[in-house]
């Protein structure tokens, strides 16, 4: 068995009895990444030499803090100082940022150790890591399927082993679906609950930082961590960060469950469907209810999301004009020749399309009709989340409509592709946390529940996922590399 199958809080006694070191984990990440990442291509960067000097230095010390000296990867649209984050692009290929976001002055405050940066959809745009300029990432469950996306270098890394934790982000489901793909826990928080600054962004009013790990008590130290107010980031939220921990006692005797018919419906797959059914019959044993009930306007879910984020997206990708920074082609003929090509030649093909969709609903005389017609639907779709979570404690359905697809399969399929996030974009627009666990497997490939909390009660859906993780034990199972 491995050092780094072990959970955080087992792998922190260790290193509290001076059972191994911080070398020794570090040695244990490096070792697993040169046996299986050259089938799985989870990391774009690995920063091995800060690595071991890192841990040279926490050697023979210990810290209360259970992420001390614990590797993690970083999903690449993470700045990290000195250490390059390209977003996937060729746009970012050679970019080395001068500062830390706060996530990862957060980690470093922890003395949590780097390892590298992982791979991911370009620019977070997408569901299967095949937009990447770089590589695609494979899932471990099945080398010809995809890990997920847009955080599948993050799901994939920590499911094969090379990492105890990753940290991901999710703007409408890209660490919960790549978390189901492959088996293992996402958590998205609440919006405003983890600080983006220093996160490069794709859709700022969506976006959110969160921990991928193995296990729900894996995730919940991480979230304990990365957490809270940041001055640096205007919608971070002045709330308490809660004890997680204190939660995951097994108990959800009385927990109300609300299941919206819409999430077992049209375009859900049978496998996927009953894996919820029978996740529910856990929880009633453990004596939780269930009522179905009704989210009417989750049907115009996938259509707002895509006019909201490709608006947000093609105004917070200008900044990208082969100028300042990020690549910049050879021997244009003029200043507007520079911008079409530095563009044109740095940005794939999802990520130009997204722009010019938004670009396009954004503009006089479609304004009304796309953007502002969207942002109306994305409150309805709110307001149906309230109506429900004023009568109900958690919303659970599956996290993906199926499971993991074949490489290939859906990448030039865009709308199969785009609606393989149905499931998960309301909890984005709506702005709630969301969880992603193991629930089961079909044909050789994990299928996940999802749970989603009212706003900042991260620690309700952490209950629920921790009893019936306990309860179902599917978080045991590792794939056979």
């Amino acid at each position: 068995m491995s050092l780094l199958d072990k959970k955080i809080v087992d792998l922190h006694e260790l290193l509290h009895k001076k059972e191994i070191t911080a070398t020794d984990l570090v040695d244990e990440s490096f070792k697993r990444i040169n046996e299986v990442d050259g089938k799985i291509k989870a990391f774009l960067t690995l920063d091995e030499e800060n690595a071991r000097n890192k841990a040279k230095e926490l050697d023979g010390k210990v810290e209360e803090n259970p992420l001390f000296a614990i590797p993690a990867g970083i999903k690449d649209n993470i700045i990290t100082k000195d250490l390059r984050t390209t977003c996937a692009s060729k746009m970012l290929e050679d970019f080395n940022p001068i500062y830390d976001a706060t996530v990862m002055e957060k980690l470093n405050d922890a003395n949590a150790i780097t390892i590298g940066k992982l791979n991911m959809d370009e620019f977070a745009m997408g569901s299967t890591s095949e937009t990447s300029a770089f590589q695609t990432t494979r899932n471990p469950w099945d080398l010809d399927a995809v890990p997920g996306g847009s955080s599948g270098g993050s799901a994939a890394a920590v499911a094969s082993g090379q990492l105890p934790f990753a940290l991901g982000t999710d703007t409408g489901g890209s660490i919960r679906q790549p978390a189901a793909f492959c088996g293992v826990v996402g958590l998205k928080p609440t919006y405003g609950r983890v600080s983006r600054y220093g996160v490069v962004a794709f859709a700022s009013s969506l976006d959110q930082v969160g921990p991928i790990t193995r296990t729900v008590e894996d995730n919940a130290l991480v979230l304990q961590n990365i957490a809270g107010l940041d001055p640096r980031d205007s919608t971070t939220v002045n709330q308490d960060v809660p004890d997680f921990l204190s939660g995951l006692t097994g108990d959800i005797k009385g927990l109300k469950i609300a299941v919206p018919k819409e999430y077992l419906g049209e375009g859900v797959s049978e496998a996927s469907r009953q894996s919820v059914l029978d996740a529910l019959k856990v929880l009633e044993g453990l004596g939780a209810t269930w009522e179905e009930v009704s989210l009417p306007h989750s049907k115009y879910g996938v259509s707002t999301y895509y006019l909201v984020t490709s608006s947000e997206a093609s105004a917070n990708l200008a900044r990208f004009d082969g100028v300042r920074y990020g690549y910049s082609t050879p021997n244009p003929k003029n200043l507007m020749d520079l911008y079409k090509k530095s563009r044109s030649e740095g940005f794939g093909d999802e990520v130009k399309r997204r722009i010019m969709l938004g670009t396009y609903a954004l503009s006089a005389g479609f304004y009304d009709a796309y953007y502002k017609k969207a942002q109306q639907a994305r409150t309805l779709i709110k307001q149906d989340f309230d109506e429900v979570f004023a009568k109900y404690d958690v919303v659970i359905g599956p996290t993906t409509p199926r499971p993991a697809y074949k490489v290939g399969e859906v990448i030039d399929d865009l709308l199969t592709m785009y609606a393989g996030d149905l499931l998960t974009i309301p909890v984005n627009l709506a702005g709630l946390p969301g969880i992603s666990v193991p629930c089961g497997f079909t044909e050789g490939l994990p299928l996940g529940l999802q749970i989603i909390g009212k706003h900042f009660d991260e620690r309700t859906i952490y209950r629920v996922a921790y009893a019936y993780e306990q309860a179902a034990g599917f978080h045991t199972k590792k794939p056979q590399l």
